[in-house]
């Protein structure tokens, strides 16, 4: 059965129930904003045409616009409504979700009780929107101090956002045609923890190779990072009644010393015979960016984690070359989820693999399975990857598609995240309310 139509607030929604149904709902957070009326995702989609072969059935609603997180959230029951209409109740409602769906998924757990059997947040944004455009502020907020200080690239407030993204390409493209411009941007990808392997099923470059690993940092500013950072943020904004992020205080020393680029920033620098510390001083001497209050408050709801998941199992999964959502965001998930005294209800599995929600069906498929086994058993499986990996790799070779092309084999490994540079969760929306109040604003 295929159905479609409206939710209470104009959304498309698709539904999608195979002959053969398992009686799972998937509710399939997506990421990616589609034009008015389209459906929520690709009839080509491989991943739904997978797990539809597997018997489950498959609700989403389309978004049309960068942050969906408001109507996203807002969307959920009557999704859930619309398919109990269709196909009846379900047995197990799974939210599942890649990239900014993937933020949804862990949005939906938290702030929508009684409604999940589990979630499968993959490559999400968990450190949260408040530090995830913190983050960008200051990957960007660097590129602009270093390489293009007196040039009329917005940061915040844009008011043009395709000629600023121009402007942005245009610095960028300038950038990489010396030494010193090359530096620069190494120090940039720095403290956003951007890793040096961009394409999926290539062969991660080794440290030691700078050069190749700077080229990877700026294919990931090439395709999508300045388009996020100079481009989309104007719909943030205008969504949220102004700028949102902040770097007042913020030491970027701190964060190169901190971050999985730090060597490589000083073999830059060193090859460029530039003085770092130079640099680091004009960063620290210029003048920053304060955020709006009511701005900040709106990604706080729109959204921040808690670390409650009100007794709903959560498996992530994430690559370690991800450079647009990068994996030191399960870090702060981990260290939220943790404090709440919620983390035997989570777990978090890795792909040593380059490239965004690079993930193949089969992979996808054995982290479906294996939260399903934690939802039905209350114990959580082997998650060892080499077992994962067996797993997947039984599924047969038709089932290791990437979305970008090509194939690869199933890479799940141990890998323990860097802490996430600044990050904001509910923790510290209440230390800031605390600090605000006893200053009488």
């Amino acid at each position: 059965m295929s159905t479609s139509g409206t939710l209470p607030d104009g959304s498309q929604y698709q539904i999608e129930v195979p002959s053969e149904w398992n009686q799972n709902l998937l509710l399939y957070s997506l990421p990616i904003p589609v034009a008015p009326g389209d459906p929520p995702w690709p009839p080509e989609d491989l991943l739904i045409a997978d797990l539809m072969g597997q018997g489950h059935a498959i609700a989403g609603a389309s978004n049309t616009i960068f942050w969906p997180l408001e109507s996203s959230l807002s969307n959920v029951a009557p999704l859930v409504d619309a398919f109990r209409a269709a196909a009846g109740a379900p047995r197990r409602t799974i939210s599942m979700g890649l990239s900014i769906g993937g933020l949804i998924t862990a949005g939906i757990a938290e702030r929508k009780t009684g409604l999940l059997s589990g979630a499968l947040p993959m490559c999400a944004n968990l450190a949260g929107a408040v530090a995830i455009h913190n983050r960008e502020l200051d990957i960007a907020f660097v590129i602009k101090t270093l390489l293009a200080p007196e040039s009329d690239l917005a940061l915040t407030d844009i008011a043009e956002p395709s000629a600023n993204l121009e402007l942005a390409a245009a610095i960028l493209a300038e950038a990489q045609t010396t030494p010193v411009g090359r530096a620069r941007l190494a120090l940039a990808a720095a403290v956003g923890n951007i890793p040096g392997w961009h394409v999926p099923g290539s062969v991660e470059p080794p440290p030691t190779d700078i050069a190749a690993r700077l080229a990877n940092q700026i294919a990931w500013f090439e395709e999508p990072g300045f388009l996020v950072y100079f481009w989309a943020r104007e719909q943030v904004e205008r969504q949220a009644g102004g700028n949102p992020s902040w770097n007042s205080g913020v030491d970027y020393r701190e964060l190169l010393e901190t971050s999985i680029g730090r060597d490589e920033v000083i073999a830059h620098y060193d090859a460029a015979g530039l003085p770092l510390e130079t640099d680091l001083e004009t960063l620290e001497a210029s003048s920053r960016i304060e955020a709006d209050p009511v701005a900040v408050a709106y990604l706080e709801r729109h959204i921040i984690f808690s670390g409650d998941l009100n007794g709903v199992p959560v498996l992530a999964m994430h690559t370690d070359g991800d450079g647009l959502v990068t994996p030191d965001n399960q870090h702060a998930y981990a260290d939220v989820v943790r404090a709440a005294g919620n983390e035997a209800l989570l777990r978090q599995v890795f792909v040593h693999r380059a490239g965004h929600c690079s993930f193949t069906p089969a992979e996808v498929t054995v982290a479906l399975e294996s939260l399903i086994e934690r939802i039905d058993t209350g114990e959580w499986p082997d998650l060892r990857p080499d077992t994962l990996n067996a797993r997947a790799r039984a599924m047969g070779s038709d089932r290791h598609a990437l979305r970008s092309g090509g194939t690869a084999e199933p890479g799940f490994f141990r890998y323990t995240p860097r802490p996430f540079p600044r990050a904001y969760d509910q923790r510290d929306a209440a230390r800031a309310a605390v600090t605000l109040e006893s200053a009488g604003r």
